[in-house]
């Protein structure tokens, strides 16, 4: 199931090429122009700080990509053939929580080689610490896709409430901001990006490449990991117990 997942989704040569070009984008201009926004001594830092973010935006959405599989599947009748397969309920779902992060992974992987490249890189073992939480990022995130998509089995109700859910879950991030701004901002929005696993990867990355020093908020790396292993085993597990449940009964639209 990991194997097929993954092959399925390096068909979608179109969307890699135009993802990789939204990550060129963002860093060749947002991020070099909106770094001139910001106090002049700091353009720099707030350009490595961007690039970053970047990088984790990039992650969670290519690992949402894995919902949409889901109803292109249920269209075309493929589930009867997964059913059909000599393996378990459990097995089938769990296979496509680890490919959908897997995949992700592969796609983001030369993106995160040019934001290294950016950046620099001081210390590899706290690298390699933030690269393997990353990796309960990327499956935590597919198993919520998952369980978005058989829960409503509407793609129209899907494509809906992704965008709304990602413009909230990006935006209450320190993906693009500092903690400190948005605390500055709301004392509601701070407390909502403090429980926000996207807040957990991009802070986990930027400790991992060594620019937790330019963060305005103490960084707590242990927090962060914590947070990403109960957002991985919530989504991984209540995935698999709603996809068992929703699986069969057809109601897809």
């Amino acid at each position: 199931m990991v194997e097929r997942d993954l092959r399925m989704f390096l068909q979608f040569k179109f969307l890699i090429i135009l993802r990789a070009i939204w990550f060129a984008a963002q860093i060749a201009f947002f991020g070099l122009i909106a770094s001139r926004m910001v106090v002049p001594a700091l353009a720099d830092i707030y350009f490595e700080y961007y690039v970053a973010g970047v990088v984790i935006m990039m992650l969670y959405s290519t690992s949402v990509f894995i919902g949409y599989d889901i109803f292109e599947e249920a269209e075309h009748g493929v589930f009867e053939y997964l059913l059909s397969l000599p393996v378990s309920r459990r097995e089938l779902v769990l296979g496509r929580s680890i490919g959908g992060g897997i995949r992700s992974f592969i796609f983001v992987g030369p993106l995160i080689a040019i934001a290294l490249f950016v950046i620099g890189l001081e210390n590899p073992l706290n690298f390699l610490i933030a690269f393997l939480a990353l990796f309960l990022f990327a499956f935590g995130v597919s198993g919520m896709s998952i369980t978005i998509a058989v829960g409503l089995k509407s793609s129209d109700h899907f494509d809906i409430l992704m965008g709304v859910l990602n413009a909230f879950i990006i935006r209450l991030s320190t993906t693009m901001y500092p903690q400190t701004f948005v605390q500055d901002a709301s004392q509601a929005y701070a407390v909502l990006t403090n429980f926000n696993p996207v807040t957990f990867a991009s802070d986990l990355f930027r400790w991992g490449v060594g620019i937790e020093k330019y963060l305005t908020m103490t960084p707590m790396p242990l927090a962060a990991i914590i947070g990403l292993v109960i957002f991985f085993f919530t989504f991984t597990f209540i995935g698999v117990t709603i996809y068992e449940r929703r699986l069969e009964g057809g109601g897809w639209q």
